[in-house]
């Protein structure tokens, strides 16, 4: 196993500094890429909105997208699981910096 390398991201108005896997950094740079190109999409349709509305509709998007998509579960499935670890990561470097 390669060592874990930080990785500095920013996802609508905060910064993420995350440890991941070398093999993951373009697949997370790209869909924070894609994320925050949504967010910039949403933010232009319903103005007066907080971050974390646009974060929400974002995340609404993504799982209908997947859905749509033939149904694919397994990878709905594993999309949340990754999901839920970049949250928790999320959350101890917030933790961290406080």
């Amino acid at each position: 196993m390669e060592a874990l390398i930080p990785v500095n991201v920013i996802i609508g108005d905060r910064t993420y500094r995350l440890k991941i896997e070398p093999e993951d950094e373009e697949t997370l740079r790209r869909s924070v890429k894609l994320i925050n190109e949504k967010i910039i999409e949403f933010r232009g349709t319903f103005a007066g909105k907080d971050m974390q509305d646009f974060i929400s509709m974002v995340l609404i998007w993504f799982t209908t997208e997947q859905s749509k998509n033939g149904g694919q579960h397994f990878q709905l499935e594993e999309t949340i699981s990754k999901l839920s670890q970049m949250e928790e990561l999320i959350d101890k470097a917030l933790s961290g910096s406080s």
